[in-house]
């Protein structure tokens, strides 16, 4: 959420658009466990070189705890590297 309105800051609106979309419950935010948040701190050492903000860890431990592998985002260079648990892929939309 925190990404997506730092994008939309200098569109008129934009902020307020988006904190209604989900108010709408067109997505769901979901808090980051203790547990999820250690782990967003390891893979942002991980992947320091890509790098990758704290942002782009949560949604890959928001994956790896969910079981989903696809991912709507315009970072396809980070996301074409980043591994769920290590190892698989995401499936990058669009």
């Amino acid at each position: 959420m925190s990404e997506t309105l730092w994008f939309m800051q200098n569109h008129k609106g934009g902020a307020r658009a988006c904190a209604e979309f989900v108010r709408r419950g067109a997505v769901a935010l979901l808090p980051i466990s203790v547990e999820s948040l250690s782990r967003a701190v390891d893979l942002m050492e991980k992947y320091r070189n890509v790098p990758m903000d704290f942002a782009d860890a949560t949604l890959v431990t928001l994956g790896e705890d969910l079981g989903l592998d696809r991912v709507f985002t315009l970072d396809h260079r980070g996301f074409g590297v980043y591994r769920l648990h290590g190892r698989r892929p995401f499936h990058i939309i669009p």
